[in-house]
């Protein structure tokens, strides 16, 4: 069986709308983490706080579609007609 890491390694390698939603991701991430040093947040970091985890998500489970996209593809490929 497939696994969700091995379908995310083939779209990695060839797609590149996944590829940038997935450098995006880590990118926001890295920004995410940047802002969470600080022990404590003003306001405004807050709010930037949670555009960045908005944004995260909304990549990550556009991310998540593409895997079961591929799966699906995969599937119906493999199934005897």
């Amino acid at each position: 069986m497939v696994t969700d890491e091995h379908i995310a390694e083939s779209l990695r390698t060839s797609n590149e709308e996944y590829r940038e939603l997935e450098e995006s991701h880590h990118r926001l991430d890295a920004e995410l983490q940047q802002l969470l040093k600080h022990h404590v947040l003003t306001p405004q970091e807050e709010i930037l706080k949670k555009h960045i985890q908005k944004e995260k998500l909304g990549k990550k489970d556009r991310m998540a579609a593409f895997v079961r996209e591929h799966r699906a593809s995969l599937e119906q490929t493999a199934s005897p007609r």
